[in-house]
């Protein structure tokens, strides 16, 4: 059992002055594995003072961004160097099988920090142009000041770098705040801070309950929120910010449509890739694939096909490393994930593998991977993110009828398209209104592009270049002509 009583602020660990804790249970077997402290308002106002001090105080903000790049680069492989105990610490939180671990949830994380290391150093902070009276202009991309990233439990680490390191480029010192459920792996992140020596300040880490969370977002230091999250909370950040004025970027949920073409040719390779879209890292993942439309033309084939290839994935301890679909974060993810199976079958759906829990295992919040077919878009599972290992096969007759199916959502996150000609599946993933479209893939994001959602998916990009930007504020300087 590993148990912190210290928070990562102004560079050290310092003791917390908060009474209550976070306690962190495993998954699988039920048992408290861990505890740190549940940051209280003081805690806060620690780290976001340091913030500030490293911002209006120190070198950060006015270092040659070549510099900062350097100092991505040696966080990087700081986290490299514990990549095996990052992966093995945060399946042991969430439940991420071991297998999709190391890479979804480690290395993944510092192939975004290599990606911002090397963007910083050419991005744009400041440009010429010649003004409209003559005279010369500087246009700058200023730091915005400092900011709170607040964390979910499905992915910490990659969610956290997604954040972190467009902020370390653009200068942005940062209060990040884990989800309650996976704190640990936040003190290792510490560590290779620290090994990365970074100036006291520009990274502060304060786990807390959701409570004294509103003490972080609301606080007066704070200039830019970045939140991912479920679209209820988000909603409720986003009132906060606007009644501040504080910028915001929001990722939320999802409920991503996998349109398969009726001339796709049903392999195991393309069955794999098809599968992982829906259930990578158990279903828990915001851009999972969840809706599969499948033409009438060849809808029982696929069904069939995705019954035979959910049902033959492992089951069972996330840190064996043969298991495919671990446990649920918390017991009350998996009494949800049950609302959703129970509500598909009274809706007339039909469940071809899976459906309840899985009688070998007697203890883990687990729910067997499940295939509902004979699936109507206004069923409530094919509406509503239900974040766990469910897929549903909805048909369609034309591709026209497919698109409308995809883009008849309150979301518009991710999606794919599965075809044997990849530019007319780019043509058909046009057409579809979310912000990251993948042909013959279970990619749901590429570390060079922007990603994010549309309508009730988010406001605001990660990733790319386009994911320094809300970490900036734009200055004009006006030089006199002549």
């Amino acid at each position: 059992m590993q148990i912190y009583d210290t928070l990562f602020i102004g560079g050290e660990f310092i003791k917390s002055e908060s009474d209550s804790v976070i306690d962190v249970v495993s998954p699988h077997t039920e048992a408290v594995i861990g505890r740190v402290p549940d940051s209280c308002p003081a805690d806060i106002d620690r780290a976001v003072g340091a913030a500030r001090t490293a911002f209006d105080d120190g070198p950060w903000p006015t270092m040659d961004p070549a510099e900062r790049g350097a100092a991505i680069s040696r966080l990087s492989q700081a986290l490299q160097a514990r990549a095996e105990a990052i992966a093995d610490l945060i399946s042991s939180q969430n439940g991420s099988p071991k297998s999709w671990s190391i890479m979804g949830q480690v290395f993944s994380s510092t192939m975004v920090l290599d990606t911002y290391a090397e963007l910083a150093a050419d991005y744009p902070f400041m440009e010429e142009r010649t003004g409209a009276l003559g005279g010369r202009l500087q246009v700058r991309r200023a730091p915005v000041g400092v900011a709170a990233g607040i964390l979910p439990w499905n992915v910490p680490l990659f969610i956290t770098v997604m954040k972190l390191g467009p902020a370390m480029a653009a200068g942005v010192p940062i209060v990040l705040k884990p989800a309650p459920e996976t704190p640990l792996d936040s003190y290792l992140l510490a560590d290779a801070i620290i090994e990365a020596d970074l100036p006291p300040g520009v990274v502060n880490i304060v786990p807390a309950g959701r409570e004294h969370a509103a003490h972080l977002l609301t606080h007066p230091g704070i200039d830019k929120v970045s939140f991912t999250g479920s679209t209820a909370v988000g909603r409720h950040i986003a009132s906060v910010c606007g009644e501040q004025l504080k910028r915001v970027t929001l990722e939320l949920g999802g409920k991503s449509a996998a349109i398969v073409l009726d001339d796709v040719k049903l392999d195991d390779a393309m069955l794999g890739e098809l599968v992982m879209s829906g259930l990578m890292n158990n279903g828990q993942v915001c851009g999972a694939q969840s809706r599969i439309l499948a033409p009438t033309s060849r809808y029982a084939e696929v069904v069939d096909a995705l019954g035979a290839s959910v049902g033959a994935l492992a089951v069972g301890d996330p840190l064996d490393p043969t298991t495919q679909i671990g446990p649920l974060v918390a017991e009350r993810q998996r009494t949800r994930v049950e609302g959703y199976l129970a509500s598909g079958r009274d809706d007339g759906a039909r469940v071809v593998v899976g459906g309840g829990r899985p009688e070998q295992l007697s203890s883990g919040w687990y729910v067997e991977p499940t295939v509902f077919a004979d699936v109507d878009n206004d069923m409530k599972i094919a509406r509503e993110e239900i974040f766990g290992p469910v897929l549903s096969v909805i048909p369609y007759d034309t591709e026209d009828d497919a698109v409308r199916i995809a883009n008849d959502s309150d979301y518009g996150l991710c999606g794919s398209v599965w075809t044997a000609d990849p530019e007319h599946g780019a043509a058909v993933g046009a057409r579809v209104r979310t912000g990251v479209v993948a042909i013959n893939s279970s990619t749901i994001l590429d570390f060079r592009g922007p990603f994010g959602g549309f309508k009730q998916s988010g406001l605001g990009r990660e990733l790319g270049p386009e994911g320094i930007a809300p970490y900036t504020e734009y200055q004009t300087i006006i030089l006199p002509a002549g």
